[in-house]
C-alpha cells in the first residue's frame, strides 16, 4: 500500500498560520509515501513568499518526506512585467523545485508533475506538444504495475461547480493531453486551481477507453476560500482498491471529513 497527501493552493502572502502549522502536523503524523502539491505556493510569485514556502518544503523534507511539486498561475510573477515573459518561473524553481519535471517512483506508485501555467494567460494554463511526448516517455521507465499519477495546477477536464451552474475550465489542449496520458497509462489526474475538493471517474466527463481517475484539491492553507474548508486530500492505493479520505480544517487541525472508495475492475474506475 502507499499514501500520498495532495495538496494545492497554498498562496503564502495570504495563507493563515495556525493552519499551516496544523497542516505540517497532520503531514508528520500520517506519514505519507509522498507529498503532491499542485501549484500557487504564493499569492504574487514575491521572494518572501516564495520563501514562507520553501521553509514549509523544509519542514516537510525534515520529516523525511518526498515532494512533487509544480507552480501554478500565481507562481508566475502578474506585475512585473519583464520578469513575467522573460523569467516566469525563475523563483520557482529556486526556492520550490528545479526540475521541469518532477517524478517519484517506485513498483507501486509513479507520479509526475507537468507545468501548465502560463505567461501569456492571467489565470488560464495549457499544455504543450512537448509535454505531451514526455507524459509518454517518462511514465515509460514506471514499473509495470505501479498506479501512475500525473499532476497539473490546472485540470485537464471541465467540472462541474462553476458560477451559476457553468463548468469549470479545463487547460488548454487537455483533450489531447488526455490522450497522451492514456497513451502512457495513466491511472489518476491530480490538480487544483478552483480551491474545491472533488473526485470522480472521468468517464463522467469524456469518453475513453481507459479509466482515469480525476482528483481535485482543495486551497490547503490560503485564506482565500470558496464555499470549502481548508483542506487536503489522502489517497491510499493497495492493488486494484484505493481510497480518497479529504482532511479538512476545523479550527483546532485537519481531520478526515469525507472518504470514498474506488475499486479498478477490468480497466474501470468504480465506486466501492
Amino acid at each position: 500500500m502507499r499514501r500520498i497527501a495532495h495538496l494545492s493552493d497554498l498562496h503564502f502572502g495570504r495563507h493563515d498560520d495556525r493552519v499551516v502549522a496544523g497542516l505540517l502536523s497532520a503531514l508528520t503524523t500520517l506519514s505519507p509515501d509522498v507529498v503532491v502539491i499542485s501549484g500557487d505556493f504564493t499569492q504574487r510569485a514575491r521572494r518572501r513568499q516564495f520563501a514562507a514556502a520553501r521553509d514549509f518544503l523544509a519542514g516537510l523534507r525534515a520529516a523525511g518526506l518526498p515532494v512533487v511539486a509544480v507552480p501554478g498561475n500565481h507562481d508566475i510573477p502578474l506585475y512585473d512585467v519583464l520578469r513575467r515573459f522573460l523569467r516566469p518561473l525563475a523563483r520557482f524553481r529556486r526556492y520550490i523545485e528545479p526540475a521541469e519535471y518532477p517524478f517519484v517512483a517506485d513498483e507501486e506508485i509513479a507520479v509526475l508533475g507537468i507545468n501548465t501555467a502560463r505567461s501569456l494567460t492571467i489565470a488560464d494554463g495549457r499544455v504543450s506538444h512537448d509535454q505531451m511526448a514526455c507524459i509518454e516517455q517518462i511514465f515509460a521507465r514506471a514499473a509495470p504495475g505501479a498506479r501512475r499519477m500525473l499532476v497539473t495546477h490546472h485540470p485537464l477536464v471541465s467540472l462541474p461547480g462553476g458560477p451559476e451552474g457553468r463548468a469549470l475550465r479545463a487547460a488548454g489542449r487537455s483533450g489531447s493531453a488526455i490522450e497522451a496520458a492514456v497513451r502512457a497509462n495513466v491511472h489518476l489526474l491530480l490538480a487544483g486551481h478552483h480551491h474545491q475538493p472533488f473526485h470522480g471517474s472521468g468517464a463522467t466527463f469524456f469518453a475513453a477507453g481507459h479509466s482515469l481517475l480525476v482528483v481535485q484539491a482543495g486551497t490547503t492553507t490560503s485564506t482565500r476560500l470558496r464555499a470549502h474548508a481548508n483542506s487536503f486530500n489522502l489517497i491510499e492505493t493497495n492493488g486494484d482498491a484505493l481510497r480518497i479520505a479529504v482532511h479538512a480544517w476545523d479550527a483546532d487541525g485537519f481531520e478526515a471529513a469525507s472518504l470514498e472508495a474506488y475499486r479498478c475492475v477490468d480497466g474501470r474506475w468504480q465506486e466501492s
